[in-house]
């Protein structure tokens, strides 16, 4: 059995249609029902929904031999996997973003507010910047508002939220995107199968490009 890590919501039902379009189809994942795990012994396959943030975990400790997570997921946490494939799904980008009026003079130490403080972090070290993290894990939007923060370091799909809320992107660090990633154990056993999976889907994403 090949068992797939899926993320739920959206993104997850995207992802499984590649993996049907790729042939290794499961009826019963459509079934209205609150089962997790579903399997089609035909094609030895086994999928499993899970929290998207959650996936590089199951996929890193074997529980999944493959999986899709976010390259925010894999920047930040630097999980040991295999990336294997950009799906060119769930695109968006992680950016700095601060009210309009606000412009970094460099003469203080930056107060960064951010889920995502690895990257933050990775990012104004670059720059040789010296800032203070702030770990939020709610709205982001509102530290700056409030004066707890400078600027945010945080995903930004349609800018919409920061627009309501007179933020603007003042700078982007990377684009984010859905990636297809492999546990190194399973790669070494089951790499045969996986190359398949790989190969049909990147049909399919270049087909979609």
């Amino acid at each position: 059995m090949l068992n797939v890590a899926l993320p739920k919501g959206r993104l997850g039902e995207k992802v499984y249609a590649m993996f049907e379009a790729a042939g290794y189809e499961c009826p019963s994942i459509k079934e209205n029902n609150r089962k997790l795990i579903f399997e089609n012994e035909e094609r030895g396959v086994r999928y499993f929904w899970v929290k998207p943030s959650d996936v590089a975990i199951y996929v890193e400790r074997g529980a999944a031999d493959i999986g899709v997570a976010g390259k925010d997921i894999l920047l930040e946490y630097a999980p040991d996997v295999y990336e294997l494939l950009d799906l060119n799904l769930g695109k968006c980008r992680m950016a700095v973003a601060a009210p309009n009026e606000f412009h970094d003079d460099g003469q203080k130490t930056l107060k960064v507010a951010t889920k995502f403080t690895n990257i933050a972090a990775d990012y104004y070290a670059s720059l040789g910047r010296e800032i203070d993290i702030i770990k939020l894990n709610g709205s982001i939007e509102i530290a700056p508002i409030l004066k707890l923060s400078d600027v945010i370091v945080d995903i930004v799909e349609t800018g919409t939220t920061l627009k309501e809320n007179n933020l603007e992107v003042k700078s982007e660090i990377v684009p984010i995107s859905a990636r297809l990633i492999a546990n190194k154990s399973s790669f070494k056993f089951k790499g045969d199968d996986i190359e398949k999976i790989v190969e049909s889907i990147k049909k399919q994403v270049q087909a979609n490009d």
